[in-house]
């Protein structure tokens, strides 16, 4: 099974198996159901990025808001997150009219929104064909209109529809088993799926320390976190590694990784250096050292 494919099984099991015996319980649960969704969406935005492998931070409400972020900055085809996330809200039901809006982690200012309804006149979908860069983004998720009827009748359609003996909250502890089981194992395939899978054979792979640095897809790996480079960045730290704890002259940084482009100005070379610091310092015994006068050095260990 895909996680594609078992994230929406989960979030259908959820909608229509509740594991709680209570009406006390409802709201709750209700709550449960549409944070779930939120964490599905954030999942499958990042697929139609093209990334299966980074991690959709805990969701945050604010009201009828819901905050969805991610540990690694990607880029997205406004048309294709669209209908995905259209697609996750009308097989949840979590909301008859919404506002999706992409935030920039760094300017804090809405890069992106639209808005939609079940009812498609009634939904506004701005620069649809404009594709966003790669960069650091939230999601916010507004519900605008819920039809509880709706979201609680296919809990309450698919209880009644369940064969077998006994009462209907009778069946739904029966069902909350196999729902429990199920969700447990599709989290170890996702938490399995997550995990770094540089092969530190690759010739394009080396270790820095703890991290696992790959050249050609100019990629840092830290545990479970990747981080993008540049292709300067890359390039530099690729020329630093090649020599740990030796000295590179800055003059052959400056001809290896710019060779005659002309496109570097005084400190341009200790601003890449000072920005590769910052993405290293996960590990504190890997260091990048400025010797005066003379260039950097690659320190590894105390």
């Amino acid at each position: 099974m895909s996680i594609r494919s078992g994230a929406l099984v989960a979030v259908l099991l959820l909608t229509a198996f509740p594991c709680s015996a209570g009406s006390d319980d409802r709201a709750t649960k209700e709550e449960r159901q549409v944070e779930v969704a939120m964490r599905l969406i954030g999942h499958e935005v990042l697929l139609a990025a093209g990334d299966s492998s980074s991690v959709v931070r805990p969701v945050e409400r604010d009201g009828d808001r819901y905050r969805i972020r991610f540990a690694n900055d990607f880029g997205f085809e406004p048309s294709l997150v669209t209908t995905t996330v259209d697609s996750i809200v009308r097989t949840t039901k979590v909301a008859t009219r919404y506002l999706v809006e992409f935030v920039s982690c760094d300017s804090n200012v809405v890069v992106h929104s639209w808005q939609a309804a079940l009812v498609p006149e009634n939904s506004m979908m701005p620069c649809m064909g404009r594709r966003q860069p790669v960069a650091c983004y939230e999601l916010w998720f507004t519900i605008l209109e819920q039809d509880m009827a709706a979201f609680q009748g296919v809990t309450q359609h698919d209880e009644a529809s369940v064969p077998g003996p006994g009462p209907p909250s009778a069946r739904r502890w029966l069902w909350s088993i196999p729902v429990a089981l199920l969700l447990l194992g599709i989290f170890a395939f996702v938490r399995k799926r997550r995990r770094p899978t540089a092969n530190i054979d690759d010739p394009n792979v080396v270790r820095i320390g703890e991290f696992l640095f790959n050249a050609r897809n100019m990629e840092l790996s830290f545990k479970n976190e990747r981080v993008r480079l540049t292709s300067k960045e890359a390039d530099l730290l690729q020329l630093l590694s090649a020599s740990p704890n030796d000295t590179v002259e800055r003059e052959k940084i400056l001809a290896t990784v710019w060779g005659d482009e002309g496109d570097y100005v005084g400190r341009t070379l200790d601003v890449f250096v000072s920005k590769l610091r910052k993405k290293l310092e996960a590990d504190a015994n890997v260091r990048i050292v400025n010797i005066r006068g003379v260039g950097y050095r690659l320190v590894l260990g105390e």
